[in-house]
């Protein structure tokens, strides 16, 4: 009798964080990217409000049932026990050109242009030196795999024609989403991974380029402030002013901090949840995803975290891999299945 109390006492313990989480206050910033049913996709989340949900919206933000795909959206709600979010308050806004963001996409379009005047990818460094990554290839068979992938991937508020795919040859594991819509994978990566992996990582990537992190790290982050420094010298040489200069040198700055820091935490979190989301929208089996931490863990170990874009911090990829468990508890149930 003893053994059983203790039993379901362990049981129990082992269930609060799914518990708590459940029934905790959350808030959701995003995008609105799909209807199903009667919930709004936002942040990877089913959203959904009652007679009782405050409502602030502008232009043809009218409701709550509304609101156009893409709009920004920001939620405050409680997880329900069906996983889904009952929202509190929920505010929409068309998602309009901020702050450098076209600055942003006109850096990444020089780069784009260069490296297929090169036919190479490579990564500038901060001692002047070149890395290169690898051959650049727009078409092929493992281009149109990527294609074929990521078109499925890619949200319905958005043109899968704004999107290019390059794949890299390289024999690591890699692929990254850059904000002007260029679509960057490893010939490794797709070696030693099926669709569905593949999918995963990246509708983890995209995620980065359709959430605008790399923009918004800018705002966190006085690394930028130095970057800029160096990069002025690189963007600048096709520019006409000097405030042009100014603003290119600052974009690519971004680009190459972004890309050689890895994003912050609360970034990469959002680009696993919402990653997931457009991997089984497109109808991929998510249920691998937790498995590729694991995978991307034992690969590269203690290397740098430059080593590979989606494994970003590996410190704590333990704990991602949890957090892409608990997504799969609240979403997607009828994904989850027994490891064999």
């Amino acid at each position: 009798m003893m053994k059983s109390k203790f039993t379901a006492f362990l049981l129990v313990l082992m269930l609060l964080p799914f518990v708590s989480q459940a029934s905790s206050k959350l808030k959701l910033n995003g995008y609105a990217e799909w209807r199903v049913n009667d919930f709004i996709i936002v942040d990877g989340q089913r959203v959904r409000s009652n007679r009782y949900t405050k409502f602030r919206g502008s232009r043809s933000a009218k409701s709550f049932d509304s609101i156009p795909l893409g709009y920004e959206i920001k939620v405050t709600g409680e997880r329900q026990k069906d996983g889904s979010v009952l929202a509190k308050e929920v505010e929409a806004k068309p998602n309009g050109n901020a702050l450098f963001e076209t600055d942003l996409r006109q850096a990444f379009d020089q780069m784009e242009a260069e490296y297929r005047a090169k036919g190479r990818m490579y990564t500038p460094q901060s001692d002047g030196t070149v890395v290169d990554l690898g051959e650049l290839q727009y078409s092929g068979v493992d281009v149109d795999r990527v294609r074929r992938i990521m078109d499925r991937l890619i949200p319905p508020y958005l043109k899968r024609e704004d999107f290019r795919v390059y794949v890299v040859q390289n024999k690591d594991w890699n692929a990254m989403a850059a904000p002007n819509g260029s679509i960057y994978v490893y010939s490794g990566l797709l070696k030693d991974m099926d669709d569905d992996e593949v999918a995963v990582v990246l509708g983890h990537e995209l995620t980065h380029a359709t959430h605008e992190h790399s923009r918004k790290q800018y705002k966190n982050s006085i690394l930028i402030q130095v970057a800029a420094i160096g990069a002025l010298g690189i963007a600048g040489q096709s520019a006409d002013s000097d405030k042009m200069k100014l603003v290119l040198g600052i974009a690519t700055a971004l680009a190459v901090s972004a890309w050689s820091n890895g994003y912050s935490r609360d970034y990469e979190d959002q680009a696993d949840r919402v990653g997931l989301r457009y991997a089984y929208q497109g109808g991929f089996a998510v249920q691998k995803g937790p498995l590729l931490w694991a995978r991307f863990a034992q690969k590269y170990g203690d290397q740098n975290k430059v080593a590979n874009f989606f494994l970003g911090n590996h410190s704590v990829a333990k704990d991602r891999q949890r957090n892409l468990e608990m997504e799969l508890q609240f979403n997607y149930p009828a994904a989850v299945v027994k490891a064999p």
